[in-house]
């Protein structure tokens, strides 16, 4: 399967996912810990890709949405945006109505 099917499989499996260096219990820069603790914080399920673990998702991911940097949060199919942006949706509670309308809604179409 070429890598941007793979993508884009991905982020239309899970209703929110992250893209980012490390894993959430194990981080390996300092914008994907934040980001991941934002997810966390809102207590939801989501998935994730460590980028370092898979080269070609790396190298690739950028051109997928024109986003050139890491970590990338999708909600619903739909790039959210990197760190900054992720951690103003959050402290503005937008972050969690997306979440939790995207968890919905992919458990009524189960």
């Amino acid at each position: 399967m070429d890598v941007l099917e793979r993508i884009k499989q991905q982020v239309e499996t899970h209703p929110v996912i992250i893209y980012m260096k490390g894993t959430p219990q194990l981080p390996q820069c300092g914008f994907s810990s934040r980001t991941a603790e934002a997810l966390k914080s809102l207590e939801i399920e989501f998935a994730y890709v460590n980028v370092l673990s898979d080269p070609e998702i790396f190298q690739n991911l950028p051109r997928f949405a024109d986003w050139p940097t890491f970590p990338q949060v999708y909600v619903d199919g739909e790039l959210i945006g990197g760190c900054d942006i992720t951690l103003e949706m959050h402290e503005s509670g937008e972050l969690e109505k997306l979440a939790n309308a995207a968890l919905e809604k992919s458990q009524t179409q189960q």
